[in-house]
């Protein structure tokens, strides 16, 4: 498939843009490889590349984000791994997975050495792309799930989170990871302008918040927005802008993605 590849990223894309076309179509066969392994069964796709494929962020994503919801008996890391490295092996690329289970979060680099030179647009021959795949075998209770078609490159039907868990997860991310990342709050501004999408689901929170030692009160509807508004107030913005830049499909959205307008958002 790599002529196919080489069509894609024709035209006046950047070098960055071609990178991030050739990972999203990787990501969609990995995700091709995953459903005719039976993953979709036990797993559910979140987190923003979930955001992406599923409802068109307009923000490329790096990582493949999975909970473990129904039926663990069928989850098999490693046969959804096998899978993977055939059905791309197949067609020639060169695939290596270097795999963690150690812990509650399984995850997988799946590396493509050499690609970016093979398709012209890196000048080392050595030069890796590597997409991570993460498995939360003990996720937060109560995530509601939904299924989509998606057609993107291939085809492929995904069990997910639904709207309101979904959102749920990133507002776990924002109220407790430990870094700033500017991708939660661009997709933290892309929710707060779906005028139709569904309110948070506060029951998962409330899990996942137990489950990383939250230990202000619950949340609910009347206090989410103040606990992201406080979260806000502590954050260095040009940290915020300058990692969610080089993903951002039109730079011109960092006129509006602002501290001020995701305040404003919060607070309208």
């Amino acid at each position: 498939m790599i002529p196919y590849l080489k069509t894609q990223i024709t035209g006046d894309l950047t070098a960055e843009g071609q990178r991030a076309i050739v990972r999203e179509y990787l990501q969609m066969r990995i995700l091709q490889s995953l459903q005719n392994a039976g993953a979709m069964i036990p797993l559910a796709f979140h987190g923003g590349t979930a955001l992406r494929l599923l409802y068109q962020l307009p923000c490329y994503s790096e990582d493949l984000d999975f909970a473990l919801e129904r039926q663990p008996e069928q989850y098999d890391f490693r046969k959804y791994l096998t899978a993977i490295q055939r059905d791309l092996a197949a067609e020639t690329y060169n695939v290596e997975i270097r795999v963690n289970e150690r812990n509650v979060v399984h995850s997988a680099f799946i590396r493509f050495r050499g690609l970016y030179y093979q398709l012209g647009i890196s000048p080392h021959e050595t030069e890796v792309l590597a997409i991570k795949l993460e498995i939360d075998t003990n996720p937060p209770a109560k995530a509601g799930l939904d299924t989509t078609l998606v057609q993107h490159h291939v085809t492929v039907h995904l069990q997910h989170h639904d709207q309101a868990s979904l959102l749920a997860g990133k507002l776990h991310a924002i109220l407790q990871r430990e870094y700033v990342k500017g991708r939660d709050w661009y997709d933290l501004y892309w929710y707060l302008n779906q005028s139709q999408w569904a309110s948070p689901n506060f029951d998962m929170l409330n899990n996942a918040l137990d489950q990383s030692g939250w230990e202000k009160d619950a949340i609910i509807a009347d206090n989410w927005r103040g606990n992201v508004l406080e979260r806000l107030a502590q954050l260095d913005w040009e940290r915020v802008v300058e990692d969610v830049q080089r993903f951002l499909m039109n730079q011109e959205e960092l006129v509006e993605f602002k501290a001020e307008t995701i305040k404003d958002l919060l607070v309208g």
